[in-house]
């Protein structure tokens, strides 16, 4: 039988609905989409899309860290974007926070994101 985790941390944006954090089953972490939400005030980061993208990152790494591993054991990323146009800033962004080997990665234009975010990510994680 698997063992099924729930992960949550105050460093990342608390859940608004009815998800967790994230949820880790055996060594696999499954991270729920993260929108740029500043954890300490839950308000949105606004003043750029590049901030937005950091906000989101930053969140994610918070998360993959409560689940006991770091951005490096991502596996698989999936951006979600209200603007396609935006997607050069988003591989800036990454470059942040990923070396090679990369994850692998699928993005997606979607009509609108909650909080009229303009990203979302989500991602799986293996941690040893």
């Amino acid at each position: 039988m698997p063992t099924k985790t729930i992960i949550a941390t105050e460093n990342a944006p608390a859940a608004i609905g009815t998800y967790s954090q994230a949820v880790k089953v055996d060594n696999t972490v499954y991270m729920s989409g993260q929108i740029p939400l500043v954890p300490a005030t839950m308000e949105m980061v606004t003043e750029s899309f590049e901030a937005q993208a950091v906000q989101v990152f930053e969140n994610l790494k918070a998360v993959a860290e409560a689940a006991g591993g770091s951005m490096s054991d991502l596996v698989k990323v999936t951006i979600l974007l209200t603007d396609l146009a935006n997607f050069a800033t988003v591989n800036e962004v990454m470059a942040r926070y990923f070396e090679q080997p990369y994850p692998a990665r699928a993005a997606y234009a979607v009509k609108a994101l909650p909080k009229d975010a303009d990203i979302e990510v989500e991602a799986v994680m293996v941690v040893a």
